[in-house]
């Protein structure tokens, strides 16, 4: 394992007597490493998920980055109710980037949810860990932090401590462990009137052995969980000492600006900088092999200073590259190429054929920014042999990773300093690396602390975006109106397996798509796949509900027959938003579903048309069977957050490409969905007891199609193009066709 004292000393030195105590439920052989390589004296350790200290203080150590999602609260509260802990004596920190805190549960989940085979799961829950630290994996995304982490890692983490502390207690009372009882941070043995503190049983604990498989508690004796508890972050970032990674600041450090190359994949070919170099504060200009960077002691100084630098960069192939280019391009890989197998059920082809109605639709998206509110930036120390780096990340273990590659170093000799993180939503993932990588090679050329900032147009031009997408259907119904076949093409890359499947029972489906590859980079944004395919498949699957002359929620209902949890969402959220009920005149309800990152999630859009003829999105009534809430507080939260970020991609999200560049500069080009213009939001949480599914993603996907939908009522138009603001209502007409 790659250990040493010095990266694992934050997590692991014993504070004022206290002792560390965590759970790898298939590999205590961590614990005995941990001892063996960094005890000293009687120091005692185990994993690194909780600390508990003499006056019987509980430290949960969270391996998972909070960029507002409210998961660092969660995470703790289920460590702490499976420990039996008063939350009141319960603190949360961000887990440093270490080996021991790289994500490995998020492994076994994910490999759970892609269907591997059940005999190949006890060979992945064994080596699922040291894959993670390998890979440098310590990653917040998918949706994974609260039903891979907590439950598989939290929790048993909990219940290994609190088994532990019990047996401590007995042995030190002679009494069976079957009498002792936990509760508030004390056990306690009734029949004798004893009890002892958690802190006063650290020390013992701690030479223990974990359990391998501690018992969780039932829902029913929860103490912790389901309860709307505060987040814990709320208080700092209210009072303004919350840390951001940009908030980092010394007084000798140096920032950089930098401009990179306008289309992707071209080089630097020439620069002039002797202008640039005689402005105040400027100390060097930097060329790297995409980008120039000028250096200063302070933003402002350097971001002024780099306008007077002239460049040129090399000529490319994409230089004439437009969306409408790229459009194409799609159209034609669709129509040439019978594409690569996604799903396929049944004979679609031939029924189509025998279909007595066909339909036809073709649906296009357009690539996305993730336009974080925290610009992206990366400060960079490198000095001594070492390196420091500080920085907003969803994968501390990777910047770290990163780092020390570009650097030259070894990994055990970067240290990754934790932070807030001011939104991510996928653009501070892992391989989204160009800030990281610009930052560590311009850091390179100082032995000061160097802090590179994009710019709000660079971020908007230099992004990683949501793909552009092209998909077409093709369906064919009965003389009964029933669909009989599905057939559906559409673009790529796939990012998320399965998000273009449907959960409506048609017999005969083919789903295919086309690589659909773009000099554009794109990589995950917030639902991934999902946000485009619910878009589509639950517009086409209302198109046919209108065909068939049936209410699109009772035709939904009869195709999800063998989808009950699907069908109580949708009921939950029609019922409601007031669906079949009368409406004030010009206003429309429209729905659409979808299961996404282990949740499905019903949205009900109620639109009106304005004297403009834009749409007024009045309200989103929203249903999510997530399982079971670990805080509803947090839960509902996150739904509004995902209606919102999904609402303006669909009313407002367009990056546009022109001369093979960004068209877009800054948020007066991409706007955003404000607080005047947000519409009421309705959250109803529906516990059906299955497992945990993710909140953080769930509630983007379906928000698109329900409005799109609900203006179809309205105006007959089909809105089969986002965003919604391209198109024109006013005279009844729409870029999108009928």
């Amino acid at each position: 394992m790659k250990i040493s004292r010095r990266r694992f000393i934050l997590s692991s030195a014993a504070a004022g007597g206290g002792v560390l105590i965590g759970y790898a439920a298939t590999r205590p052989s961590r614990h005995r490493v941990a001892n063996d390589t960094l005890a000293q004296g009687e120091e005692r350790f185990l994993t690194s998920f909780l600390k508990i200290e003499p006056d019987n203080k509980v430290i949960v150590y969270v391996n998972h980055s909070e960029m507002g999602q409210g998961s660092h609260t969660a995470l703790a509260m289920m460590a702490a109710d499976e420990l039996d802990a008063a939350w009141e004596d319960v603190a949360v920190e961000q887990a440093p980037a270490t080996d021991l805190y790289a994500t490995g549960d998020m492994a076994v989940g994910f490999a759970g949810e892609f269907d591997v085979p059940a005999f190949l799961m006890p060979l992945i829950e064994a080596s699922a860990m040291k894959i993670a630290q390998i890979g440098n994996l310590q990653t917040t995304g998918g949706s994974a932090s609260i039903r891979f982490t907590g439950q598989m890692g939290m929790r048993v983490a909990g219940a290994a401590a609190r088994q532990m502390l019990i047996q401590c207690a007995s042995e030190q009372w002679a009494v069976p462990a079957s009498e002792c009882t936990t509760a508030l941070g004390y056990v306690q043995h009734n029949a004798s009137g004893q009890s002892l503190s958690y802190g006063e049983l650290a020390d013992a604990a701690a030479a223990l052995e974990p359990p391998a498989e501690p018992v969780l508690k039932d829902r029913s004796q929860f103490n912790i969980m389901g309860k709307a508890i505060s987040r814990v972050d709320i208080p700092a970032k209210v009072d303004g000492s919350a840390f951001y990674g940009l908030d980092y600041k010394t007084d000798d450090m140096l920032f950089a600006a930098i401009r990179l190359a306008p289309v992707f994949g071209t080089k630097l070919v020439s620069v002039d900088a002797s202008e640039a170099l005689k402005r105040r504060g400027v100390q060097r200009v930097i060329e790297l092999e995409d980008s120039v960077a000028v250096v200063a002691d302070n933003y402002w100084r350097a971001k002024e200073a780099l306008r007077l630098v002239k460049t040129e960069f090399e000529s490319s192939d994409n230089d004439d590259i437009s969306s409408a280019d790229i459009a194409a391009q799609f159209d034609a890989e669709l129509e040439s190429s019978g594409g690569s197998e996604d799903f396929e059920l049944g004979d679609a082809g031939g029924n189509l054929e025998l279909a007595e109605d066909q339909i036809e639709a073709s649906y296009r998206v357009p690539y996305l920014a993730h336009a974080p509110m925290e610009p992206m930036n990366c400060t960079v120390h490198l000095h001594d042999g070492i390196g420091e780096v500080w920085t907003s990340t969803q994968d501390p273990l990777a910047v770290r990773g990163r780092v020390a590659s570009l650097a030259g170093l070894g990994e055990n000799d970067v240290t990754h300093h934790p932070s807030y993180l001011g939104g991510g939503f996928g653009r501070r993932l892992p391989f989204n690396w160009n800030v990281i990588d610009h930052a560590t090679k311009i850091a390179m050329e100082f032995s000061v602390p160097v802090k590179t900032v994009f710019s709000r147009e660079d971020d908007m031009q230099q992004d990683y975006y949501r793909p552009a997408v092209t998909s077409n259907f093709k369906a064919g119904l009965n003389g009964d109106g029933k669909v009989i076949a599905w057939q559906n093409r559409y673009t790529g890359p796939v990012q998320t397996p399965g998000a273009a499947h449907i959960p409506y029972d048609i017999a005969n489906q083919s789903i295919r798509y086309v690589d659909g590859n773009t000099h554009v980079p794109v990589a995950a944004w917030r639902s991934v796949d999902h946000s485009q395919q619910t878009f589509f498949t639950e517009s086409f699957i209302d198109e046919l509900a209108h065909r068939a002359g049936t209410n699109p929620f009772q035709f939904r209902m009869e195709l999800l027959h063998e989808h009950p949890r699907h069908q109580e969402v949708l009921r939950v959220a029609a019922e409601a938003a007031g669906y079949g009920r009368n409406l004030p005149p010009g206003h429309a309800l429209g729905l659409a579903v979808q299961e996404s990152f282990g949740s499905i999630c019903a949205e009900v859009a109620e639109v009106s048309i304005d004297a403009n003829g834009r749409p007024i999105i009045h309200k989103v009534t929203a249903a999510i069977d997530c399982g079971w809430a670990v805080n509803p507080d947090t839960a509902e939260a996150q739904i509004e957050s995902g209606i919102i970020f999904g609402l303006t991609a669909a009313m407002y999200g367009e990056i546009t490409i022109e001369n093979g560049r960004v068209a877009q500069n800054n948020f007066p080009d991409y706007e955003m969905v404000r607080m005047a213009t947000s519409p009421e939001i309705d959250v109803h949480i529906v516990e059906s007891g299955e497992s945990l599914g993710g909140l953080g993603e769930p509630a983007t996907p379906p928000i698109a199609a329900a409005v799109t939908n609900a203006i179809y009522i309205l105006t007959g138009q089909r809105i089969r193009e986002l965003p919604i603001s391209r198109h024109d209502f006013s005279q009844g007409s729409s870029l999108a066709g009928g």
